[in-house]
């Protein structure tokens, strides 16, 4: 393993020295830095060339320049990073220039992978396992078209009905019986095509998805809700409840009975700690609170994962894990909505889901009002970024899913009378994991990179911002400073890709 990490790191520099070397003669023969100063009208023009000459090193050859540029590259080895300066933001630090970029991106990308991930894999896997069924033909109909949509039209239709329309209704929200009749037939057609079975099972599931979608739209708009939205005690015990029983039936099967009872006793922890935390969160509203909750929250389900696992400690801990985490996250999002009615009254009357920009100029509050101002500027460029990764890594799933399903050790698991989530799981989803973990490698360096189009429409002063800038304007520091991150952010995620191939299939070797 160290020999391969070290030979993959020589390739690495070199893909990595040649590269820059391409982008950086590319930028500088093809751009001029002085091209503003030099139409201005200034009576200090020509002093404000010859500094910019000397600051940029213009006066040298561009592979002379390169040359001055990479030894300051190099101190980033030593974290003493000397990338040069940004001419076209008044001379500051490329180093701080990427540094704020940086964050900005990676806040917006996160949710954005963390979801298309999820969403996009957990939807291949049920359109594989329910092949030529009318929810497979329909998903497969759907992400195409997605799949097809430009990013701009998808954002521009996400600021119209996403944040304006919707603001109108979060305005003066009324639910109509209209609106609740759609959203039970919705329900009713999705669930029952993603359970399918006979006719008659499939007219239970309908009725019953429909009772109780409609039922819960129903129930929000007559208790206004969506004015005063909140989850409160009850919302925790019933999301904590499901998540436990969700949680068990894809980690170890419902049969696992220790690991279910493993994982409601740690609901069951954080629905008694409940009202104490009320208190920790008013009286201590701090980011670092919330980390050492969360490791914490881990801790206790690994805990009592190994108290009550028995034989099976290990596949306890891990679900109970899992669910503590997300009984604690519902909690957090809970006490962030006891927020939400003096929000509403501090920000613009441009309306509650934010359509430019990644905070509201001005906004004074606490943690929680910074963490629900940043969600109101973040779910629609995230949305937009997610829908499309959705898509595409539906259908990447699927084909690979489908693939292995046919291999002949797949047969034996389902002969040696394995149940069928044991042989989905545990055989068939981790060899056709392998090529979805290439896919997601290129996908996570190319959206922190930053998402152009998105972040301009959203105006997100991002990556993709800060390239756009420097290639307009031949900043060749600030350009070659997004190269940097780019970079090595691609090289890294690849290498880690490599790395999971031997992790998912004993079978690859890294040599």
């Amino acid at each position: 393993m160290l020999t391969f990490l070290l030979r993959r790191l020589g390739a690495i520099l070199l893909v990595l020295l040649v590269a820059s070397f391409i982008v950086y003669t590319l930028t500088a023969i093809g751009s001029d830095p002085l091209r503003d100063l030099r139409g201005s009208s200034a009576p200090n023009r020509e002093e404000q060339i010859a500094y910019r000459i000397e600051i940029l090193n213009l006066d040298l050859p561009p592979v002379v320049r390169y040359f001055t540029w990479l030894g300051g590259a190099a101190k980033c080895l030593i974290l003493q990073c000397d990338l040069g300066v940004a001419y076209t933001r008044g001379n500051q630090p490329v180093t701080e220039a990427l540094a704020s970029a940086a964050g900005s991106t990676i806040q917006l990308v996160t949710a954005a992978t963390i979801i298309a991930i999820l969403v996009g894999v957990t939807i291949g896997i049920l359109t594989a396992l329910r092949q030529y069924s009318g929810f497979d033909y329909s998903v497969t109909f759907l992400t195409f078209i997605v799949y097809s949509l430009p990013i701009f039209w998808v954002a521009v239709l996400l600021k119209e009905y996403g944040a304006i329309r919707f603001n109108e209704f979060l305005a003066d929200p009324n639910v109509t019986w209209l609106a609740v009749l759609i959203t039970g037939l919705i329900s009713g057609v999705v669930f029952m095509s993603l359970l399918g079975g006979s006719w008659r099972t499939r007219l239970i599931t309908f009725g019953s998805a429909f009772v109780a979608g409609a039922g819960l739209l129903g129930l929000l708009g007559v208790t206004n809700w969506f004015a005063q939205p909140t989850i409160g005690l009850i919302g925790v015990i019933i999301t904590g409840i499901g998540a436990a029983v969700g949680v068990t039936a894809i980690s170890t099967g419902l049969a696992n009975r220790r690991a279910l009872l493993a994982s409601l006793i740690t609901v069951a922890i954080w629905v008694a700690a409940y009202f104490p935390l009320q208190y920790l969160f008013f009286y201590v509203p701090e980011g670092w609170m919330l980390v050492l909750l969360g490791i914490a929250a881990i801790g206790i389900g690994i805990l009592v994962g190994i108290l009550v696992g028995g034989d099976g400690k290990r596949e306890a801990a891990r679900t109970a894990a899992i669910v503590s985490f997300i009984a604690f996250f519902v909690i957090v999002i809970d006490r962030v909505l006891l927020v939400y009615p003096d929000y509403v009254q501090r920000i613009p009357q441009s309306g509650v889901i934010a359509t430019i920009g990644s905070r509201t100029p001005g906004l004074q509050g606490d943690m929680w009002f910074e963490i629900l101002d940043g969600f109101s500027h973040l779910v629609l460029p995230t949305i937009a970024l997610a829908v499309v990764s959705i898509a595409a890594y539906t259908r990447y799933t699927r084909s690979s899913l489908l693939e292995v399903m046919n291999q002949d050790y797949v047969r034996t698991a389902r002969a040696k009378g394995l149940t069928e989530r044991t042989v989905v799981v545990r055989h068939a989803m981790r060899n056709a994991l392998i090529p979805i973990a290439t896919i997601i490698a290129f996908d996570i360096g190319a959206l922190i990179g930053g998402a152009v189009i998105t972040e301009t429409i959203f105006a997100w002063k991002g990556m993709g911002s800060l390239f756009v800038d420097g290639l307009e304007h031949g900043d060749v520091n600030l350009v070659m400073g997004f190269f940097v991150v780019t970079g090595v952010l691609a090289v890294i995620f690849n290498l880690i890709a490599d790395l999971l191939y031997s992790a998912l299939d004993p079978r690859i070797r890294v040599n």
